[in-house]
């Protein structure tokens, strides 16, 4: 590994309420793969915006090797002229142009003052072929994969003589040839002293590639570390924020542990799984038990519920419903098979904004009964009243857009909505996130006290303490993929983390 080629130096970053970045430094070597680590709100996309022009840099220090004065870059394309260039998750490129095109749009070689499309042709083919692509790079670029799109995008970088190549989750759309693929075209950029930083969420991939790794908190710097002395359950604590050499477990100690041989499952899965997604799983979720999703961001928690409920169809599996096969082809279904679902995203997939109180609440109830049998408007005000008092709800009333409501009471009209449906079955995809202390301990005593009443519920959270609270048994995801399961006796935050993290000691 070379000399450093990018160093960042007290970088703060605040938006109306939230303090972005908070003192962050990074420094990048020439050749190496440079990890940057985080959960989500951690800070990790916007040090990537400040650094490439997405957004301002307000305090702090950026300097590129070579550049004699600190920079600051106020568009991709400034940074792109600094030595810059980023390659995102959705590929920004023009899908109805060539991949030659792709290449140097922008730039193209001229003759005689007109565009020099055999040079273009000729370049871009060389530019594929030292990146060990053989793809026909006259044809429009939608005719291939998005792992190509990618490789195209580097390809792009480049050829633009870039000396820092961001990844942002590059991998998080392909299968694992083609990740290997990647892989393999990152380490010959690396050996050309391209210092690359990979922006990725899967522990697996990051111990394979990287040579060290920083990770953020909360906007914070946790830490720089080298990937080979740092064992991945240390990862895993410095990511949660927990260091859990003497942490206790918090789970009531008579809580008892309740056997459920010879019981029928409200909800049996076997072999269900969503292609790109999640991975096949079986889970069967029982009356009256919370069952907790644990994983680090991306490990495919919500698309296991997703696949369940039929917000992401699946696409192999068997479901059973209190025994009986069922076919979730869309919520609706799943909705008649006595389900519910608040979903993480509540601002896209929740609260409607500019609709009441009253009609964020009885949308699900009426939409489960259909149009012939309308709720009346006395039934519907009523309805509202009643889950206004229960949740205690903080409204001007009934009639008030949800949109006026604090985030925490949002939550409750969403939660409101399906206890309204009386589901068998309740999924509660990080309920508490980003709502106040007291609110959240609300949710949670409420969750237990309708498991007491006999509903089966599915509980993710970010926040393990949380989840010691609330479930009696937990299943563990990491990468895609459901892992294996904690029993009540085992919930403690050392099992947790440990089970997180996996692996044994990063090897």
């Amino acid at each position: 590994m070379g000399s450093a080629i990018l160093t960042m130096r007290n970088i703060s970053k605040n938006f109306p309420g939230v303090k972005a970045l908070d003192q962050v430094d990074f420094t990048l070597r020439a050749g190496e793969i440079h990890a940057l680590m985080g959960e989500n709100g951690a800070g990790k996309s916007t040090l990537i915006k400040v650094l490439t022009g997405v957004e301002e840099l307000e305090t702090g220090e950026i300097r590129v090797e070579g550049i004699p004065h600190p920079i600051v870059n106020r568009s991709p394309q400034e940074a792109q002229a600094n030595g810059i260039s980023t390659v995102y998750q959705e590929v920004n490129l023009c899908l109805n142009l060539s991949v030659a095109e792709n290449i140097f749009i922008g730039r193209e070689p001229r003759k005689l003052g007109a565009i020099h499309w055999k040079e273009i042709n000729r370049r871009a083919k060389t530019v594929m072929e030292n990146l060990n692509i053989h793809i026909d790079v006259t044809k429009a670029l939608e005719n291939y994969s998005v792992a190509i799109q990618q490789m195209v995008a580097i390809a792009r970088a480049v050829d633009i003589s870039a000396k820092v190549l961001i990844l942002d989750e590059p991998t998080s759309s392909l299968d694992e040839q083609e990740v290997q693929k990647l892989f393999r075209v990152m380490n010959q950029l690396k050996e050309r002293g391209i210092g690359i930083i990979f922006v990725t969420h899967f522990l697996e991939q990051m111990y394979e590639i990287s040579d060290r790794v920083t990770v953020l908190r909360n906007g914070g710097l946790v830490g720089e570390y080298e990937v080979e002395s740092l064992p991945r359950v240390q990862l895993v604590a410095k990511m949660m924020g927990k260091e859990f050499d003497d942490l206790a477990s918090i789970k009531n100690e008579s809580s008892s542990q309740k056997n459920h041989s010879g019981e029928e499952p409200v909800v049996s899965a076997r072999g269900l799984g969503h292609a790109g997604t999640i991975k096949p799983f079986d889970l069967d979720i029982y009356q009256g038990e919370v069952i907790g999703l644990t994983g680090l961001l991306g490990s495919g928690r919500s698309e296991l519920a997703r696949a369940i409920y039929g917000a992401d169809k699946a696409d192999c599996g068997v479901l059973h419903v209190k025994g009986k096969k069922v076919q979730i082809h869309a919520p609706i279904d799943a909705m008649k098979a006595g389900m519910g679902f608040l979903p993480e995203n509540r601002k896209e997939e929740g609260v409607i904004a500019d609709l009441s109180v009253r009609e964020n609440i009885i949308i699900a109830l009426q939409a489960k009964r259909g149009m012939f049998r309308l709720l009346t408007q006395r039934e519907q005000e009523k309805i509202t009243d009643e889950y206004i008092k229960m949740l205690q709800i903080k409204t001007a009333g009934r009639e008030t857009p949800v949109k006026q409501l604090s985030g925490g009471n949002q939550q409750k009209v969403i939660l409101g909505r399906w206890l309204l449906t009386h589901p068998d079955f309740l999924i509660l995809d990080e309920p508490t996130r980003g709502i106040d202390v007291g609110t959240k301990t609300e949710i949670q005593k409420l969750v237990l006290k309708l498991a007491g009443e006999g509903m089966a519920i599915m509980f993710i959270s970010s926040e393990i303490e949380e989840m010691l609270r609330t479930v009696s048994r937990m299943g563990v995801l990491r990468d895609g993929a459901k892992v294996g399961e904690l029993e009540e006796i085992q919930l403690t935050q050392t099992e947790v983390m440990a089970a997180i993290a996996g692996g044994g000691n990063g090897e």
